[in-house]
C-alpha cells in the first residue's frame, strides 16, 4: 500500500470510529497496521475501536502501547483508565485518570476521576 493509501485508510478508519462503526473501522485499519503499527496515532485509533466493540483487553493493550511510545499522551491515559473502569479495575483506572487529569486539567478528566472515586467509595474502598 502506498503512503497515500495508508493515510486514506487511516482517515477512513477515523471517520468510521467517529460514526460509531468500530467493526468497519477495525477492518479499514488493518492495512495501516501492517505498515505503521508503531505509530501512536494508529494504536490510539485501534484502541478506541476496540473499546467501542467491548474488546477491553485489546483496547488496554493498544492504549498501553501508546503510553509506551509517548508517555506524555494524557488522552491515552484517560481512555486507558476508562477501559480499566469498564473491566471493574477501579483502582488501576483511578491512577491512570489521575495522571491524565494532572497532565491536562480538562473538566471532563476531572469528571471521569470523580465518577471512579464515587464508585470506589460505594464499594467501600
Amino acid at each position: 500500500m502506498s503512503s497515500e493509501g495508508t493515510v486514506e485508510a487511516f482517515r477512513r478508519a477515523e471517520s468510521l470510529v467517529a460514526q460509531r462503526r468500530p467493526w468497519e473501522a477495525l477492518r479499514a485499519l488493518q492495512p495501516v497496521l501492517d505498515i505503521a503499527e508503531d505509530k501512536p496515532s494508529v494504536q490510539l485509533l485501534l484502541g478506541r475501536a476496540y473499546l467501542f466493540t467491548a474488546q477491553f483487553r485489546r483496547a488496554e493493550a493498544a492504549f498501553l502501547r501508546v503510553i509506551e511510545l509517548d508517555p506524555s499522551d494524557h488522552y491515552a491515559r484517560l481512555v486507558l483508565g476508562r477501559t480499566l473502569q469498564r473491566q471493574g479495575r477501579l483502582r488501576e483506572a483511578r491512577s491512570q485518570v489521575q495522571l491524565a487529569a494532572v497532565m491536562n486539567p480538562d473538566p471532563a478528566y476531572q469528571e471521569a476521576l470523580g465518577e471512579i472515586n464515587a464508585r470506589l467509595a460505594t464499594r467501600g474502598g
